[in-house]
């Protein structure tokens, strides 16, 4: 049975290098997959970018309040969900891969689900657990609770320790307010903590 995968990590865990990898893997043996990322992340406009400088478009973007699974059904086969097993003119999917996952709905992370288990194609969701006040994304949320498999992408701290945790930065300032999304761009970045670091950072706070 196909599964649906969450591989998650704070900020500079190497998610979007590890799916870019991942699609890299699966072509190289001749399968087929399609990336696709929420209509949210702006960042790159139409392509997933990795920090590493790799970047590749993707097959289709995931507006809010889309149907996910139609709009994975219209991208593998030009059909509808129910006949999703068999077309004459493509090969079929071998793997869905999706960026920047904790910004979809969690209606949306239902439809992924679908996909796996009632149309037997593994799906790869990768990105953040929490935001920068240590809450779960809504999407993130629910990628945990019915997710086949759970997978931690690690990485470290300013200070050597593994990182967990996500600081807003505006300029050099450490900030707790503003919306729960925000692209990196000019005037506004990220930078992933350990629980020690995040808390000095913050003056003790934790959250919101």
């Amino acid at each position: 049975m196909a599964k649906l995968y969450f591989r998650h990590g704070a900020m500079n865990s190497g998610k979007s290098t590890g799916l870019l990898q991942a699609a890299f893997n699966y072509e190289e043996r001749g399968q087929r997959v399609l990336l696709a990322k929420p209509g949210v992340d702006t960042k790159g406009e139409n392509s997933i970018v990795s920090r590493l400088g790799v970047s590749r478009e993707v097959d289709f973007v995931i507006p809010p309040g889309s149907d996910v699974r139609e709009l994975f059904a219209r991208q593998a086969l030009g059909d509808d969900p129910d006949a999703l097993l068999e077309h004459v003119d493509m090969a079929p999917v071998a793997c869905l891969l999706v960026d920047e996952a904790q910004f979809l709905d969690p209606e949306q992370v239902d439809g992924l689900f679908r996909i796996a288990v009632l149309d037997g194609v593994p799906v790869l969701a990768y990105g953040l657990r929490t935001d920068f006040r240590t809450r779960a994304f809504p999407g993130a949320a629910r990628l945990m609770e019915i997710s086949h498999s759970l997978e931690e992408l690690k990485t470290i701290c300013r200070c050597g320790r593994k990182a967990m945790f996500n600081t807003r930065r505006v300029g050099s300032e450490i900030t707790f307010d503003g919306d729960q999304v925000a692209i990196e761009g000019a005037d506004v970045w990220y930078e992933s903590l350990c629980g020690n670091c995040y808390l000095e950072a913050s003056g003790g706070r934790l959250g919101s």
